[in-house]
């Protein structure tokens, strides 16, 4: 029986992808995968046997330079992708600040869009009628909000993700701190409202950062990652100092 304390656990998680010389290698891979030969196709390993795991009120930053497999870790914890392999077990609601627009169904207002992520989180109509109004108005659509997603502008549809995303009190907050959404006064807003989620102490938190500063500003704990495997985890200030040393 898992421990109770867990927030997430990750072991020996690999996610392979299969890289194709062209168009046709992939067509004929989806249409005949058994009898299709891989001489056609090369193996990327995005992530290799991570094992790792976060309490719950634990802060953890993952570390590690573009293309060592942060945002494919990341996409397998809140299940927007599958492993290849290993077990992920995750306890309680997951928000993540990643994805901000998958998950909208286009013929939808953003109003309805905000129950259909919430009930997509787990959250119930109540939960999420109470959460409603903080949501709207801190997207800042005005009228659109009663309007089909499909009218949006992309820094629409962002901002209206990220408002629904931070503020479905999560027991996993997942933060791409790099996140840029709107203008600037609208990014100092999101700023804040992820500085403020971050200090709560009751929930598992996991940061993506390239700022040091901000690692040890809001972690304890480090993972540092390197062409898909951890090659260090533990207390902050040491972890900061192997990925500077990479």
């Amino acid at each position: 029986m898992m421990n109770e304390n867990i927030a997430i656990k990750f072991s020996d998680v690999t996610k392979n992808y299969k890289l194709f010389k062209d168009d046709k290698s992939r067509l004929l891979n989806l249409l005949l995968p058994r009898r299709f030969r891989p001489k056609n196709f090369t193996v990327k390993h995005a992530n290799d046997k991570v094992s790792f795991e976060i309490g719950k009120g634990e802060s953890v930053a993952i570390l590690g330079r573009n293309g060592a497999g942060k945002s494919t870790l990341l996409k397998m914890a809140t299940g927007v992708i599958e492993q290849t392999s290993g077990e992920i077990y995750v306890n309680g609601r997951v928000s993540a600040l990643l994805e901000l627009t998958a998950g909208f169904d286009n013929e939808f207002t953003g109003r309805e869009n905000i129950y259909l992520r919430g009930r997509l989180m787990k959250m119930t109509t109540k939960e999420i009628e109470e959460i409603e109004d903080t949501i709207v108005d801190f997207a800042e659509l005005g009228e659109y909000i009663d309007q089909p997603v499909r009218t949006y502008s992309s820094g629409m549809r962002a901002r209206l993700g990220f408002a629904i995303n931070a503020n479905t009190n999560p027991d996993i907050l997942i933060v791409d701190e790099a996140l840029s959404v709107g203008d600037s006064k609208f990014k100092e807003k999101c700023s804040k409202l992820i500085h403020d989620l971050l200090s709560i102490e009751n929930i598992a938190v996991i940061l993506v950062t390239h700022s040091m500063d901000s690692a040890k500003k809001f972690c304890e704990r480090g993972i540092v990652l390197q062409n898909g495997s951890v090659t260090y985890d533990g207390p902050i200030d040491d972890a900061v100092e192997h990925y500077e040393n990479l």
